[in-house]
């Protein structure tokens, strides 16, 4: 099965939207797919407004379909809602394809945060936009009852993973900072509400890893906050090992990956209590929710690292890919694209990684 994959978020960016793509990309094979990606690579590209180091794609609808047609997918999924994402609906449209789309941004709330934009003007934008998907991929149950509330139909669960494999906890910290040390991992914008986190009174020390539009404000508002920047892959599990909470302030995220890299590296998380952090640590232990962040943070340190690693463990990549697919593969199917007798090559839920990151858990770092 051909499976392409649209989307305006793409390398270099870095966020949730691009690793979880990237990972079903990179899981395809493993469910008979061959997966290919339309980007704004190889289109001209300007800077999104406010947000410069973000490039869309100035591309036409003519453009969009010759990719479409040399690569002929079974199946076609529109992952966000920009110019790569309209181009192709619209040829979807127009060739009678069926498709399947995702929601991974609270977008009402994020331009509200910006601009004065009646939330109810962007809902129905949305409506509009993923109204002819065969599905709506959607990553918690809180967000499916909230798109729901807002005339949304075809919803269907696709839930995010962690690569248990490097986000783990490690004998030696690569922060030489005093003790507790609070972090915050995300992209620097107004959206994600950091000042609320770097205004707290907190002992020992803040940390921020991510770049953005906020960051040259935010750091000479918080001086006494340490900026790390953009890292990656061991440098940044290294520092989510490193550091005693997490500290997730955000109000627009509909899931947050970054909470399962916290828990996965047995760092407790504090975070208001709105979806997101609610739909992932419900039942869990792992975090403190409250609308008092700093008291929020201040008991996330009485939280053992086992109680992070378990909850953690319940959220592999695999199991994500299998949800992702299994609504591809519905969807081709109904549409007489496959076969309903064809079953995908991976029949369960790899668990090996999980039980190795288990075993590394030891005795939760004491703050100083």
């Amino acid at each position: 099965m051909r499976l392409l994959i649209a989307t305006d978020a793409w390398r270099p960016q870095i966020n949730g939207v691009v690793r979880s793509l990237e990972r079903m990309a990179a899981a395809g094979p493993d469910f008979g797919v061959t997966p290919r990606m339309l980007t704004p690579e190889g289109f001209r590209q300007v800077g999104l407004p406010s947000y410069p180091d973000i490039r869309i794609a100035l591309a036409t609808q003519r453009a969009v379909a010759e990719r479409i047609g040399d690569f002929g997918p079974d199946h076609i999924h529109i992952a966000t809602e920009g110019p790569i994402g309209w181009l192709t609906r619209a040829v979807c449209l127009a060739q009678k394809r069926p498709f399947t789309t995702s929601y991974h941004t609270r977008f009402p709330q994020y331009v509200a945060a910006r601009w004065p934009v009646p939330e109810s003007w962007s809902y129905s934008f949305l409506r509009r936009f993923h109204g002819p998907a065969a599905a709506v991929m959607v990553s918690t149950t809180t967000v499916e009852a909230e798109l729901r509330r807002h005339g949304f139909s075809n919803l269907a669960r696709w839930g995010r993973g962690v690569d248990l494999e490097l986000f783990h906890p490690r004998p030696q910290s690569v922060l030489d900072l005093p003790r507790p040390i609070f972090l915050s991992v995300g992209r620097v914008a107004v959206e994600k509400n950091l000042d609320a986190f770097l205004s707290l009174r907190l002992p020992g020390s803040k940390v921020v890893v991510g770049d953005g539009p906020a960051r040259a404000e935010l750091q000479r508002a918080f001086p006494d906050a340490t900026f790390l920047g953009v890292r990656e892959g061991e440098e940044l599990a290294a520092i989510y090992a490193s550091s005693d909470v997490f500290v997730f302030p955000s109000l627009t995220d509909t899931f947050g990956i970054v909470l399962l890299e916290a828990a996965a590296s047995g760092l407790p998380v504090a975070a208001f209590p709105v979806q997101g952090p609610s739909d992932v640590f419900a039942g869990s232990g792992a975090a403190v929710l409250n609308e008092d962040l700093r008291s929020a943070a201040l008991q996330a340190l009485r939280i053992p690292r086992e109680t992070c690693l378990a909850l953690a463990a319940e959220h592999s990549w695999q199991r994500s890919a299998a949800q992702f697919y299994g609504h591809i593969r519905q969807a081709a199917q109904a549409a007489g694209h496959l076969s309903r007798g064809a079953a995908s090559p991976v029949q369960g839920v790899t668990t090996s990684a999980s039980a190795r990151a288990a075993e590394r858990a030891g005795p939760k770092r004491q703050p100083a």
